[in-house]
């Protein structure tokens, strides 16, 4: 039975299925999104938005949406949803929605009378294909189904305007046509099944639509969208027709067979679980032959902190360890580009930011947890001591071993952790000098390698071990020193003899690592300030309340949001690492903890875009959703969370 699903009574009521999105992506980089209500609230909604490398290396919407029409004793009902500015839907054909739901493909079924019309949607796995199946399941009078496309032919970041630049005019194709609005962009053929299709060419403008998600992120401008025409066929009962857009022709009779086939290998989303690993696999995209794990949609790409971060919980925690392995295939080219001085070969960004290298021991060392140590050192060891020796021998531009055996990077001009938001140029949280996660990860890299040389057996590498643990000594002492206060919580950073007091989640590294520098009184404490004063149901706030400069909501324009990013707001991912720390300390006690912490999220799989998590939410009630609608590293820290629950319960 599908764990997603929504009746008549929440789909008609637009307060509340206005603000439910969906999400299908492919392994091309291209993407299908709008809401539940077929109505488009972003510039980045659409039902074919695909890269296109001779432009840019951004996405494009190509086509924007479709709208059906039943037809019936000439009487028509529209069943297309739009808004236009000053709160004007037209023209409301959610009011014909029976229910929705979502197993293997999200499925609409439509009332109209005696019609009992079915809709579903799937994006092929590896080409740029939009299907959409109708069946008519019920009819007593001969039927109709007329539908109108609406074309962008836009990048995702800007919008259309009427123009008389568009070339409206279109070939003829198999069962359908092919159209291109501008030079530059590639043919959008749009074809159906049936032979009995006419299309009927008409083109108009329409004006004034408008986004409300944009207008709320303080981008008020609306847009206007070429309709070209509209294809008409009749359809019978028990009769399915399918449309497909796409960038290239394909025979009409293979679409019945894909269709089927391609469904048969989606996974069913009827658990909490089982949605989360299909929003996991949402995030894989294949280029040129390499594996990359999107940070999240509609607007990021591959970033190299982020992958690091959620690869071990979209991957490991799910039994994937060969998709790890294919992740990690690429992302070890970009760490050797970077180690070595030459430009990053392949699509992954941010590689040279000073913490990518921790953050990619530490997903190293995840995978040794399910493969073996030795194992782990036999296909990554080689890689693991060139990046230990990378940051020892200071070789990173912006990461230094200091003589106290602590790391530091200067933070003050360009953000450089994962806090990274800017105004004017400049980071708004100027993290710098000892940053307290940098040093937990390098804690907690060196005890790792030094296991992994004791591990080898090599005569060589117990005596580099031998000397890393002595580092290690000092380091632990270290970093009491610098970073352990006398209320008994962690600074933040600590540049030149200044500490930030600020009581953020970063700490919670120190003690969320397999190796920590404190011990477990020191470890307990820490945890019960961030309980305290940042744990939430959705995520550990950026910032506690009692501190300066809390902003717990992420709303308003983009100078405002990007102030409140990270001083207040929930962050999901956090959750794994928390819930981590509360197993360390707590042990097998800690289980009903974590069972009702991760309950808070299985609801929010229905709001925002569904069966997903968002990027962020509000740190305040009503701990709203906001950001990108699908964020890779959340989704991947629940995962982890979620694993974490069914080790100590298998233990025991």
């Amino acid at each position: 039975m599908p764990f997603l699903k929504f009746d008549k009574t929440q789909m008609t009521n637009l307060q509340e299925s206005l603000m439910k999105e969906f999400l299908l992506t492919n392994k091309s980089g291209a993407y299908c999104s709008s809401t539940l209500v077929g109505c488009n609230i972003r510039k980045y909604h659409g039902l074919l938005v695909v890269p296109v490398e001779n432009i840019d290396d951004e996405n494009h919407v190509l086509l924007s949406s479709l709208d059906e029409t039943v037809i019936q004793h000439g009487a028509e009902f529209n069943l297309g949803l739009h808004k236009y500015v000053g709160e004007n839907y037209s023209p409301k054909g959610h009011k014909y929605i029976l229910s929705f739901e979502w197993d293997k493909v999200p499925t609409w079924i439509y009332r109209i009378g005696g019609v009992l019309l079915k809709k579903e949607m799937m994006f092929r796995g590896e080409r740029d294909r939009i299907f959409i199946r109708y069946t008519l399941l019920e009819s007593h009078s001969p039927t109709t189904l007329r539908l109108r496309p609406y074309l962008a032919f836009r990048s995702v970041r800007q919008w259309t305007h009427e123009n008389g630049v568009a070339d409206t005019r279109y070939a003829e194709v198999e069962n359908g046509i092919r159209m291109k609005l501008y030079d530059g962009y590639p043919d959008l053929y749009m074809q159906l099944n049936t032979g009995e299709a006419v299309y009927r060419h008409h083109p108009d403008w329409y004006r004034g639509l408008d986004y409300p998600k944009e207008r709320e992120r303080g981008y008020g401008e609306t847009e206007d969208l070429l309709v070209p025409g509209y294809f008409e066929m009749p359809i019978k009962n028990g009769q399915s027709i399918i449309f497909t857009a796409s960038l290239s022709e394909r025979d009409p009779k293979t679409y019945a067979p894909i269709l089927d086939e391609e469904i048969e290998k989606h996974d069913s989303r009827d658990s909490f679980y089982h949605c989360l690993v299909n929003a996991a696999h949402q995030f894989r995209q294949q280029i040129k032959g390499e594996e990359y794990l999107v940070a999240g949609y509609p607007w990021f790409k591959a970033r190299a902190r982020d992958m690091f971060i959620a690869m071990p919980g979209l991957t490991l925690s799910i039994g994937e360890i060969d998709q790890f392995e294919k992740y990690m295939q690429t992302a070890e080219k970009a760490l050797d580009d970077f180690m070595e001085g030459r430009p990053i070969g392949v699509q992954i960004y941010e590689v040279e930011q000073p913490d990518t290298l921790l953050w990619a021991i530490w997903c190293i060392q995840q995978y040794a947890k399910f493969v073996g140590r030795r194992q782990c050192f036999e296909k990554y060891g080689g890689l693991l001591a060139k990046m230990m020796r990378f940051i020892f021998e200071g070789k990173h531009p912006n990461l230094f071993v200091h003589s106290n055996g602590l790391l530091y990077s200067n933070g003050r001009d360009q953000a450089v952790t994962w806090m990274n938001s800017q105004a004017y140029g400049r980071p708004i949280i100027p993290r710098s000098g000892y940053i307290v996660e940098f040093n937990a990860l390098y804690y907690n890299a060196k005890k790792f390698f030094r296991q992994m040389l004791t591990d080898s057996g090599e005569k060589s590498n117990l005596l580099i071990a031998e000397h890393i643990e002595e580092e290690c000594k000092l380091l632990e002492q270290s970093f009491k020193q610098v970073f352990l206060n006398e209320h008994g919580y962690l600074f933040d950073y600590v540049d030149s003899h200044a500490a930030d007091w600020s009581v953020r989640p970063n700490q919670l590294l120190a003690i969320a690592l397999d190796y920590s520098p404190l011990d477990r009184k020191e470890r307990k404490s820490i945890l019960d300030f961030v309980t305290r004063e940042l744990n939430t149901p959705k995520g550990i706030r950026s910032l506690s309340p009692k501190s300066d400069g809390y902003t717990p909501y992420y709303v308003g324009r983009q100078d405002r949001r990007d102030h409140a990013y990270h001083q207040g707001t929930a962050w999901p991912w956090l959750t794994g690492f928390y819930l981590e720390a509360y197993l360390s300390v707590y042990k097998m006690s800690g289980v009903n903890y974590i069972e009702r912490q991760l309950i808070g999220f299985e609801e929010e799989l229905y709001y925002h875009c569904v069966g997903t998590i968002p990027e962020l939410f509000d740190g305040n009630p009503r701990f709203s959703g906001r950001g990108a609608i699908s964020f890779a590293m959340n989704v991947s820290g629940i995962l982890r969370a979620i694993r974490l629950l069914e080790q100590p319960k298998t233990e025991s």
